[in-house]
């Protein structure tokens, strides 16, 4: 906790993300206005979820079952301030992003949040998370592991500020000297390309190593064509004539 750190809230609906605060920009500071502050937030939260509600009116209805927010347009907002950040000044700061999510995970976003992922990787910026809603997030606990960053899911709301506090506002160099909680396992499944699911076993393109659940003559990423699968027997006269 320092008085010189930047502090940037991106908000994430169903069907946009944006910016609602940035500390940069002038605004209130201190501790006198704290109140001010807050109320400041939650007035643009509250204009953010009227502006995702109108522009996806009546797709939650045709779409059903569960939604899932836009995940990797938010982490794309993320990376693009920390690159601002990093070319604006001579001091070359520590950055580090914080999700904080409910939603279910989006399988179609799997190919957008791992370039995020492994973005964030290259430019060194660990990716906390954050996990409040009900199941955890395979997309999360990647990203989490393959940054460096923290994943958990705290096991009672009721103490989610002092998580918040103990285990998200440490520094980098801090936590070399604490007991942190780590994750029991990583969910590294990956989601195909044909029907964005996520999948146990699948075929991978020798060329741009797109995923799919099912063999395609053709990889509709870049175009390989692939030899066509073995055909299977149809009736057992003709698997007694292949023995």
């Amino acid at each position: 906790m320092n008085q010189l750190n930047q502090v940037v809230l991106i908000a994430t609906g169903i069907n946009t993300c944006g910016y609602i605060y940035d500390s940069g920009d002038g605004g209130p500071e201190g501790s006198d206005n704290v109140s001010e502050i807050s109320s400041e937030i939650l007035r643009r939260l509250e204009e953010f979820v009227c502006k995702d509600r109108k522009i996806g009116k009546g797709t939650e209805r045709a779409m059903g079952g569960s939604l899932s927010s836009l995940l990797s347009g938010s982490l794309s907002l993320a990376l693009c301030y920390v690159q601002k950040v990093f070319r604006s000044g001579a001091i070359h700061p520590q950055p580090r992003i914080l999700c904080l999510q409910a939603s279910p995970d989006g399988p179609e976003q799997y190919v957008a949040v791992m370039n995020a992922i492994f973005s964030a990787q290259r430019s060194m910026v660990p990716i906390d998370s954050c996990v409040v809603g009900v199941q955890h997030s395979a997309f999360l606990q990647q990203a989490s592991y393959i940054t460096g960053g923290i994943y958990l899911k705290p096991p009672q709301l009721d103490g989610l500020f002092q998580y918040l506090a103990a285990v998200f506002a440490t520094d980098l160099h801090s936590r070399n000297f604490l007991q942190l909680p780590k994750p029991a396992g990583v969910d590294f499944r990956a989601s195909c390309f044909c029907h964005k699911k996520t999948i146990d076993m699948g075929y991978v393109c020798s060329v741009c190593l797109s995923i799919f659940c099912q063999h395609h003559r053709k990889c509709s990423t870049c175009g390989s064509e692939f030899n066509q699968a073995p055909r299977e027997p149809n009736s057992a006269s003709e698997t007694i004539r292949k023995a």
